[in-house]
Order: C-alpha cells, then structure tokens, then sequence
C-alpha cells in the first residue's frame, strides 16, 4: 500500500509540474506525503497498544484512527497556511488518491 501511494504521488508531482511548474510539483508532493505520514503514525500508534482481546485490539484501532485523522488536518492546515504559493488541483487530487489508495489495497489480495 505505501509503495501505491508513493507512486501515485511521484506521477501527480510530475503531472502537476509539468502543468504549473515547480509549485504545483511540490503541491502534489506535499499532498500525497500527508497521507503517508499519517499511514506512518496510523502504524505506529497501532503497534504501541495492547492487543490482548479483541476489545482491546478494537480500542487499538480506533485510537490510531483517530491519530491518523488528526495528522491529516494538522499537516494539511499547515501547508495551507504557509506555503502561499500552493496549487490547490494538485495537493488536493494527490491527497485524495492516496486516501483512495489506501482503500483499495484493502481490496487487492496478494497472490
């Protein structure tokens, strides 16, 4: 699933850059990395908890969830509130393609 995302984004970075020059590259870069650091944390916080019962592992789940959610809003407020010369199209669709992404990989069933 990382490896889909980070392909996605390097193919978005280089659609946009080759559309809106140098910022729209790093727009993409920068949506589709949001994602992946937050994946990042999702991973980390999930192997930190207790995994004794299914409550627990369900307790677990949620709590990585809700770290990953909040990684995504923080990083995306902070892009948007500092880097002025953003491009919109292409740190939005990176963002999102990755979030489909991760979706999908849920789906693909390895052989």
């Amino acid at each position: 699933m990382f490896v889909w995302q980070a392909a996605a984004t390097v193919i978005i970075a280089a659609i946009a850059g080759a559309v809106a020059g140098v910022h729209g590259a790093l727009s993409g870069v920068l949506g589709g990395l949001v994602n992946l650091s937050a994946g990042v944390v999702y991973a980390f916080v999930l192997g930190l908890g207790p995994t004794t019962s299914a409550g627990a592992s369900i307790v677990t789940m949620l709590r990585a969830e809700g770290a990953k959610i909040l990684v995504v809003i923080l990083q995306l407020w902070l892009v948007l509130t500092t880097y002025k010369d953003v491009v919109l199209a292409a740190l939005f669709a990176a963002f999102a393609i990755t979030v489909l992404l991760f979706s999908t990989a849920l789906l693909a069933r390895d052989n």
